[in-house]
Formats: structure tokens, sequence, C-alpha cells
């Protein structure tokens, strides 16, 4: 049984998770490990000090990252899992050059939770908790969601709170 979660909660999860400088800091910590907070700002250049101090506030007030004493911020499980989320998000949209053959690798992986939105809503009347076919370059191409959206409904049932509730609704 998978947990669906309302319109609104879906929103809240995707646009918490598709920020830039979330996807940037939690990448960039699983790539190369634990960093010092006085060494982000050499470390993620391309993010202001305000970005870089929201994302840390964001990604500490959702439990994806903690101070560890000695080592800097670094990754929780539910971090490192996040990560593997956004890994699997960015693979699916360089195999597909979804939305574009060239583009930033935060911006595949906005497009790509975009396109997982509607099959995390608790408000589907056609039984089928897919993307819309419509955007996508091909059925292979849907096909090839089924990853990230197999990490997304766990991680997202195991994190409720990323939605802005405490509990997910029971699927019908």
């Amino acid at each position: 049984m998978t947990a669906l979660f309302t319109p609104a909660a879906v929103r809240n999860a995707v646009e918490l998770l598709a920020s830039r400088s979330l996807i940037r800091l939690v990448t960039e910590i699983d790539d190369n490990g634990a960093i010092q907070p006085r060494r982000l700002a050499d470390t993620l250049p391309d993010l202001s000090s305000h970005q870089l101090r929201r994302a840390t506030e964001v990604a500490r007030a959702h439990g994806l990252v903690r101070l560890a004493p000695g080592a800097g911020l670094e990754l929780t499980a539910s971090g490192s899992q996040l990560a593997d989320l956004y890994d699997a998000a960015a693979r699916w949209a360089r195999r597909h050059t979804y939305p574009a053959p060239v583009c930033e690798f935060s911006t595949r992986i906005r497009h790509v939770l975009s396109l997982l939105a509607p099959s995390l809503a608790s408000e589907r009347t056609d039984g089928f908790a897919g993307p819309s076919a419509a955007r996508l370059p091909s059925t292979e191409a849907e096909a090839g969601l089924a990853r990230p959206r197999a990490l997304l409904i766990p991680w997202l049932a195991s994190n409720p709170h990323v939605a802005g509730v405490s509990e997910p609704e029971p699927a019908a």
C-alpha cells in the first residue's frame, strides 16, 4: 500500500525538495563528505550566503544533515536516501535529455520531481499514479521514472514533515 498526500502537501514537498540550494548542499556532501560550516561558501561558491544559510537551516530542520563534532555538516540516513533519489532523478533526466539536452544538475532534478508529483497525490480518480505522458519524450521514458518514483514515495512516507503533514493519508 502506498502512502499518498493531498495536492497541497505534494506541492509543499516538491517545492522544498526542488530547492536548488538544498539540492546543491545535499549532493555536495554526498559526493565529497562532510563540510565544515565555515567552508560552505568556498565549497559552494555559486550560492549566496543567504542561500547557504537557508539551505543549511532547512536541511537541519528536516533531519537531512547534522553537525558532527570535528567533521562538519554530514548527511543523516534520511539525507543520504534523498541524495540517492537526486542521483536517480538526474540519471533519468540525462538519459532522456529532460528537460533539455544541456542543463544544470539541479534543474534536471527539479523537473523530474515535478513529473513525479502527480503520482504522490491522493486525489487521483483514474487509479494510475503516473505522470502525464504528453510531457514525456516516450513511453520508455515514462517507464524509466519507476526508479526515482520508487525512491521518492517511501522517502516521503518516512519523512511526512517535508510535505507539511505529520502523517500521510492512507491509500484508499
